[in-house]
């Protein structure tokens, strides 16, 4: 009887603690921008991480730039076609890649990188994400820090690694050092990058410090792996009393 109740509770452990993994290598495959922290005035170069959640292909992703940073420039991926909106002052709101080949496939991530000039202030910078599928479906990467969904956070402060360090001061020179986009504005606020092609490298501003940049897992990242350890630590403890139970019956 007791050898049938342990097991049991081995069993049920044992699921709760595969399910919180499952459930925690989910939370973890975020859209994510990078780096997560930066100095005020810098001309950044900025990635945007996209892995593939689902077990179709991902064929659009559209980035909302938060109104403090000014964008400048991108780096052209090959088969992706960049569109940039604008509003009525011709600074680009939303950057967006999309596709008409095979995207990004189940088991892959994309990387996509642009420039941009930070505040002159200290600021987060929220970035919210769309995700859309083959299948015409869309994830919004929006949320808070801690919901199912979050947007990526970029700090930009002072405490950031120093430009004259890392190599992104704020520097009028590095617009020159890049190059144009080939975009002009629309009248309906969006342009196509019809200058793709000619783009260069996407500018060589520095990156600040990636390690400091790396956002830190979220709390629900933390809270399911610690429970799903603490999940499986009792399930084998369950396993291990059931088994010396039973040999000491035989």
């Amino acid at each position: 009887m007791i050898n049938k109740f342990v097991f049991r509770i081995a069993a049920v452990c044992s699921s709760v603690a595969a399910g919180l993994l499952i459930f925690s290598g989910l939370a973890s495959a975020h859209v994510t921008v990078q780096p997560g922290v930066s100095s005020p005035g810098a001309w950044e170069t900025y990635s945007i991480k996209v892995p593939v959640e689902k077990d179709i292909p991902t064929v659009k992703v559209s980035l909302k730039i938060p109104a403090e940073l000014d964008f400048k420039q991108y780096r052209p991926i090959p088969d992706w076609e960049v569109e940039l909106t604008k509003n009525e002052s011709g600074k680009v709101t939303v950057v967006t890649w999309n596709t008409e080949e095979e995207g990004i496939e189940p088991g892959e991530f994309q990387q996509f990188e642009f420039v941009g000039k930070n505040p002159e202030g200290e600021v987060s910078l929220a970035w919210d994400a769309f995700q859309y599928y083959s299948d015409g479906s869309i994830v919004e990467w929006s949320g808070e820090e801690g919901t199912d969904k979050p947007h990526s956070i970029t700090k930009v402060t002072q405490e950031a690694t120093s430009g004259a360090e890392d190599g992104h001061a704020a520097d009028p020179g590095h617009a020159s050092q890049g190059h144009d986009t080939g975009v002009e504005a629309g009248s309906g606020g969006a342009g196509s990058a019809e200058g793709a092609g000619e783009n260069g490298t996407g500018g060589n501003a520095g990156t600040a410090d990636e390690a400091a940049g790396e956002n830190g897992a979220s709390t629900i990242e933390i809270t399911t792996m610690v429970l799903s350890a603490a999940a499986l630590l009792v399930s084998l403890a369950a396993l291990w009393a059931a088994i010396r139970s039973r040999s000491k019956v035989s």
